[in-house]
């Protein structure tokens, strides 16, 4: 099949089933009560804007989001320009709501912020910041598996087809010398998309034998009797690679940069208070989680997944062109054109005043 419609395939497919289970409530679920993200009085509104919508995931790989949101963090530096969270399940569907103005900000994983900037000719977001690496593990069921050799022939779940776990699975997968069909899964290894909600259901039933997903998820599964057999870290440089960006309208940057300034500045307060209060911002990213699952994570969960993940304002952007090449080589995308999917010049304005050092664009920047 040639690239092109590998990469419409693969992009269609991966669209598809999030925005049937977000159908009811729209792109994500508002929610109910954005932490302490209280409007000081006698706040202002940054370029008089009423709003900004910001999206995110319940994951922990999104914990700068989790805990600006509940600490208030994001609020404080937007005044009385009120933040509306909006939760997602998928990576497509973010992007989705971002191209139709359903958000204006978004963290997200960086395969769906590829696939989106490369689907909309380079029109559509921005990488503006970064916020997380690592907090990917592959778990599996002890019994079955021993070794990564045995993870040949067996069922193992990753959370979408194209997503950035899936990618890395297929990329890995490859590295053994297995081949795997990327669009059905099946091969050396059967590659089983499974949404993480529903994951740690499978692998309790039998039905997978093991998963290459993000924190929570892998910490589940262990807690249900897996067993770590790889975390990702390992097969990157230094251990680092990016696992959420931080992305903006286009259209959002050029209208409202103070705005996009003020959540930025916020990102990097959050994170500098994360890594400075790790105890304290693991009980505030799973108390927000609560308020919006009814059920926070055990601390026999939450506490192996926090320690997995690590908080930074660098994107990392060496790495996504690696996921990237590693999607072109599963046979999941074109070789993209990712020259301008960066805009690093507001958050190193923001670094600079906070006296730390400049990050880098790995030559992606707008120019």
């Amino acid at each position: 099949m040639p690239a092109t419609s590998v990469l419409r395939r693969s992009l269609a497919v991966a669209a598809a089933f999030p925005l049937l289970t977000l159908a009811a409530c729209g792109y994500g679920s508002e929610a109910e009560d954005d932490g302490a993200a209280k409007v000081a009085a006698g706040a202002k509104k940054i370029d008089g804007l009423d709003a900004v919508k910001i999206g995110y995931f319940g994951n922990l790989t999104h914990g700068t989001a989790l805990v600006g949101l509940e600490k208030g963090f994001f609020q404080k530096e937007l005044g009385a320009t009120k933040v509306e969270p909006a939760v997602f399940n998928a990576g497509p569907s973010e992007i989705e709501a971002l191209n139709s103005g359903s958000i204006d900000i978004g963290w997200i994983g960086p395969s769906p912020a590829i696939n989106g900037y490369t689907k909309s000719g380079g029109k559509n977001l921005r990488i503006i910041g970064g916020s997380a690496s690592g907090g990917v593990k592959l778990v599996v069921n002890p019994d079955k598996i021993k070794s990564l050799k045995d993870v040949k022939g067996k069922r193992i779940a990753t959370p979408q087809l194209g997503n950035t776990q899936d990618v890395a699975f297929l990329n890995w997968a490859a590295e053994q010398g297995w081949k795997v069909d990327p669009q059905s899964g099946k091969g050396d290894v059967t590659v089983v998309r499974s949404d993480n909600k529903v994951t740690p259901d499978a692998f309790k039933a039998g039905s997978i034998d093991g998963a290459w997903v993000p924190e929570p998820t892998a910490s589940k599964l262990v807690a249900e009797g897996g067993k770590e057999l790889l975390d990702e870290a390992t097969l990157w440089p230094d251990k680092k690679f990016v696992i959420t960006n931080i992305i903006v309208r286009q259209e959002f940057l050029k209208k409202h940069p103070k705005v996009v300034e003020a959540v930025l500045k916020a990102s990097v307060t959050t994170n500098k208070w994360i890594n400075a209060n790790p105890d304290a911002a693991k009980e505030a990213a799973n108390k927000l989680l609560e308020k919006e699952t009814g059920k926070a994570l055990p601390a026999e969960v939450l506490d192996p997944a926090w320690k997995s993940i690590r908080f930074t304002d660098d994107p990392l952007a060496s790495t996504l062109n690696t996921e990237a090449e590693h999607a072109v080589k599963a046979g999941l995308l074109e070789k993209p054109n990712l020259q301008g999917i960066y805009d690093l010049a507001p958050l190193n304005e923001v670094l600079k005043a906070e006296g730390a050092p400049a990050v880098d664009d790995a030559g992606l920047g707008v120019k």
